[in-house]
């Protein structure tokens, strides 16, 4: 008969100590959250049972919640599975609240949910940061999305992707970009333009913003799309694929062309990215190893595993497709009405609008 593997054949395998398996498994544990999800990942890989291990401390619902903002938003569908499929992985069910962009919604069906579950992944958090800490405090909680002091967070690199979608437009002769920005209440946005408004300052392009004062849906791309085929600018980088798709489809209306008379970034690059005509050229974020990440770092948590005190940062990568274009030399869009001159012509001219947040 094949042996079964041991807390030893574990810390072999995972490079560390047979005290650190130990540790990662039983109550209270010391151990770094990075190291006790490499540990689990490595003891399901072997087949090792936890329950061979004295004084193991079962988990007492193995429910996780994972909270988001709108479940309609596309982004959030690669994020949720690959949370869930990491929670099947470790023996969690996942509980799943949809909070409608409302932080007090979200704050009361998240303290509902606090006595069923063994920890809280909060995904783009729209409640204030006094609330967040409350409930980090009564059971292991990680934030998605969002960097906040004493709260372990899993975030993807904000301000690179902005500036490689300002860099991309830019090397395309764009000097003048809108940011169509997202909801006022979330972090991600105000790092989003924090970064670009930087960058632009850095590379000499002119950026303006635009608030749709709505949640970052199709509707609410589609109702600024006359606001922006007024506007000067060549260029949109917008704050999700969703926002970037219902401008896209709200400007054709009008007989403004993508790329044509404007080009189009969104951020993300969910499914839709890849449906809508032309193809949007995006920032991809790793969404599902994001919900991944989030589940194995909850579940060491409640392990009782030591979360790093610094957010983990994801890496992110541009998408090009066929919403950016060159900037077209002397060409007149019907449906704006202005002549669009060549970037070296309007270079010198160049500034950043600093707008108010």
């Amino acid at each position: 008969m094949q042996r079964r593997p041991t807390i030893y054949d574990v810390a072999e395998a995972a490079g560390v100590s047979a005290s650190t398996v130990s540790r990662a498994f039983a109550r209270p544990g010391r151990v770094n959250a990075d190291t006790a999800a490499h540990i689990f990942e490595v003891a399901k890989q072997l087949g090792y049972r936890t329950s061979a291990l004295p004084g193991v401390t079962t988990a007492r619902t193995r429910t996780l919640a994972l909270v988001v903002t709108d479940i309609t938003n596309p982004f959030y569908a690669e994020i949720i599975r690959g949370a869930h499929e990491a929670a099947g992985e470790l023996g969690y069910t996942i509980l799943l609240s949809h909070t409608q962009e409302d932080a007090q919604l979200e704050r009361e069906w998240t303290e509902r949910e606090l006595s069923g579950v063994d920890g809280v992944l909060l995904t783009s958090s729209r409640m204030s940061d006094s609330a967040i800490r409350m409930m980090a405090k009564q059971k292991p909680l990680i934030v998605l999305n969002r960097a906040l002091p004493e709260v372990p967070s899993l975030l993807v690199d904000n301000a690179r992707g902005v500036r490689r979608a300002l860099e991309h437009v830019g090397e395309l002769g764009h000097r003048s970009v809108l940011y169509l920005a997202g909801p006022e209440t979330s972090w991600t946005d105000g790092t989003r333009w924090q970064a670009l408004r930087e960058a632009a300052h850095e590379l000499q392009v002119r950026v303006r913003r635009i608030d749709p004062h709505a949640p970052p849906t199709l509707r609410a791309g589609q109702a600024v799309a006359e606001q922006v085929a007024r506007h000067e600018a060549t260029a949109v980088i917008a704050y999700n694929d969703v926002l970037a798709i219902g401008l896209m489809h709200g400007l054709r209306a009008l007989g403004v062309r993508v790329p044509e008379d404007l080009s189009v970034v969104g951020f993300d690059d969910t499914l839709l990215a890849e449906i809508v005509q032309p193809q949007l050229t995006t920032v991809a974020a790793p969404l599902h190893a994001l919900g991944t990440a989030g589940v194995r770092n909850l579940v060491a948590m409640v392990r009782g595993a030591v979360p790093s005190r610094e957010p983990r940062v994801l890496p992110i990568r541009l998408v090009v497709r066929g919403s950016t274009a060159q900037r077209r030399r002397n060409s007149t869009s019907p449906a704006r009405g202005t002549t669009k001159t060549s970037g070296s012509a309007s270079a010198a001219a160049t500034s950043i609008d600093a707008g108010s947040r």
